[in-house]
Formats: structure tokens, C-alpha cells, sequence
């Protein structure tokens, strides 16, 4: 078998070298391949690792946990929840920035890239790294579970003090390969105009990261956009 070579930011592509070279990586490769050839896929292709390139593995003091990537035009770009600038705001996301402004008085932003938060230590991973165009969750069950799950076991096990957001249950499920005797676990309901009201309004999560953070004597998370 080939040896597969990803582009994606150094210590990201050492912690995670044998994913790459595992059968169901390479599986997972000529799916993409063939999707490629009938579909349009998003997000681009040098956006697929943007979570792990805006936000190297030993900078990573936040994790939040997203399903698929948007699967309308020009929306998606490697961060959960994200959207590129120009792009109207996901009504889930709409509501992540009005809990922010009840939580710490954020001001509604002009555009939905959540870049700035990645750049800070903030990996904003979905589970599933691409999908097909206007086909949500299409690209689920083709191996990129495996391999987002291992990044989320691989930070738990070799880093400590990380603030895990976990909205949905979906999200929560992942709790499982989380060590919480070193990590912090902060759960909600999902922000979708579905559930929001169940539990996401009023988490306070963004105020609750900054204070652990702070306890530990880091750098709190500037959620203003």
C-alpha cells in the first residue's frame, strides 16, 4: 500500500501518522476520490484539515465537537459551527452568539469565521471532515469517525487541562474517550433552533471556559469576533 502524506500542520501529522497509514484511511481516500468525480464535495480540499491546521496539537486548550460540515454553497471551511466571511449566519449559529451575548456581553459580529477563536487554542472539530453538496451527513460512516475520534482520544491521553464543549447527543456520546480526571467536560444541549431552548440557553459555557482556564493560569478565550 502506498504511503499516504497529508497536508496538515506538523504536530498533527505526528500525532496522528499511523491514522494515515491504516487501512481505513486509505479507504476513506478512494471514497473521496470517487465522490469527487460525480459530486461536489465541501469544504474545498484545502480546507478539509483547517481545524488541525488553525490550531496545532500542543495549542489546544478548548475542543468543541460538531457533526458534518455545512453542505450548502460557500459555507463550509473546516471549523465546526463556522462559516466563511459573507456567508448569512446558520441559525446555529446565531444562537452560539446569542448565548454569548447573554453570557459575556459579546456584540453580534458581521461575519460568522470563527477563525479567531481557532487561532486562540479552540480546535473546532467535526466528526466528519467533508460531505457531499446538499446531502447532509453523506460522508458519514466512511472512516472519518475513526479518525477524529482518535485526534479526541489522542489529545485526552497526551495533553492535560482541556475544556471539552460537548453540545448535543451526538457530541456527548464522545464524552466516552475523554480521561476526565484531566480534562474538563462542559455538556448542553445542541444550539439548533430544534433543542437550543432545552438547555443550550443559559449553559453559560463560554464564562465557564475562560474561569477554568484562568484557574489553571491560562490565557481565557477572546470570544468577541
Amino acid at each position: 500500500m502506498a504511503q499516504i502524506t497529508p497536508q496538515i500542520e506538523e504536530s498533527w501529522k505526528q500525532v496522528l501518522w499511523d491514522q494515515f497509514q491504516a487501512p481505513y484511511f486509505a479507504d476513506l481516500k478512494s471514497f473521496l476520490v470517487e465522490e469527487k468525480r460525480h459530486y461536489k464535495v465541501f469544504p474545498p480540499g484545502p480546507y478539509i484539515f483547517n481545524a488541525f491546521d488553525s490550531c496545532p496539537f500542543d495549542k489546544v486548550k478548548v475542543v468543541i465537537i460538531g457533526q458534518d460540515p455545512y453542505h450548502d454553497d460557500g459555507q463550509a471551511h473546516g471549523l465546526c459551527f463556522s462559516v466563511q466571511d459573507g456567508i448569512p449566519f446558520p441559525r446555529s449559529l446565531v444562537n452560539i452568539f446569542k448565548e454569548l451575548s447573554d453570557d459575556v456581553g459579546f456584540q453580534m459580529p458581521r461575519s460568522g469565521n470563527l477563525q479567531k477563536w481557532a487561532k486562540q487554542g479552540v480546535l473546532l472539530l467535526n466528526a466528519t471532515l467533508t460531505v457531499r453538496a446538499h446531502q447532509a451527513g453523506s460522508h458519514q460512516g466512511h472512516g472519518w469517525e475513526t479518525f477524529t475520534d482518535c485526534a479526541i482520544r489522542r489529545l485526552s491521553e497526551q495533553r492535560s487541562g482541556i475544556v471539552f464543549l460537548l453540545w448535543g447527543n451526538f457530541a456527548i456520546r464522545k464524552r466516552e474517550l475523554i480521561d476526565e480526571r484531566k480534562h474538563y467536560v462542559l455538556t448542553a444541549a445542541h444550539p439548533s433552533p430544534l433543542s437550543a431552548a432545552r438547555g443550550f440557553f443559559g449553559c453559560h459555557h463560554f464564562s465557564k471556559t475562560n474561569a477554568l482556564l484562568q484557574s489553571m493560569g491560562q490565557e481565557p478565550i477572546d470570544w468577541q469576533l
